[in-house]
């Protein structure tokens, strides 16, 4: 059995640190989290604009724990015929480490040239992108089908892909700086430390 370090007032913190309702978002990421230990996280908040051009922001949390990846996703949303005030919605997702199939690990770095091996933060990756995969949901990409005929006109149906499509985060350093690009690198090697056992 090997030693585990409960790093969740380290979790707690980042999630007070992010500013995104923090008592909304810890609440429902401890009561997946279940009085687990947590092992690694990462908290990722991201504003966006909304189709009215109003910013929209949300936080996905992932924690590692000794059983299972917890993955916690709440959003923000303006007063609507469901609810007359504002409010908030979290979704959680408990994934047994053994159930996870994939966890891939895409980098962008620019001017590889210099690169020479150097770690993150600096220079490191400029861009990160975590994908993970555990068979719940499945992406199919279809395109319509065709032959090398350009003359033809018939209809040949559709081509495409299935492909896992469960879990993706992108971490960016010209948005949201080196130190959250290192961060989710270190939470990816811990996850798939775990996960390769």
């Amino acid at each position: 059995m090997r030693d585990v370090i409960d790093r969740s007032s380290d979790l707690r913190s980042a999630i007070e640190a992010s500013g995104y309702y923090p008592d909304v978002v810890a609440d429902g990421v401890f009561a997946a989290v279940a009085g687990e230990p947590v092992e690694a996280h990462l908290v990722h908040h991201e504003p966006t604009l909304d189709e009215r051009d109003e910013v929209v922001r949300h936080v996905t949390v992932l924690v590692l724990t000794p059983s299972r990846l917890i993955v916690a996703h709440t959003d923000e949303h303006a007063a609507d015929e469901v609810l007359p005030a504002p409010y908030t919605s979290t979704s959680t997702e408990a994934v047994a480490l053994s159930a996870i199939v994939t966890v891939a690990v895409t980098r962008m770095v620019a001017n590889p040239a210099s690169y020479a091996g150097k770690r993150v933060p600096a220079p490191g990756a400029n861009e990160v992108v975590l994908s993970l995969g555990w068979n719940g949901v499945s992406r199919i990409d279809l395109e319509p089908a065709g032959c090398g005929d350009p003359e033809c006109d018939a209809d040949h149906g559709y081509t495409g892909m299935v492909g896992p499509g469960d879990f993706s985060i992108r971490v960016s350093a010209a948005a949201e700086g080196p130190d959250a690009v290192a961060q989710l690198l270190t939470f990816a090697g811990a996850l798939s430390a775990r996960t390769g056992r």
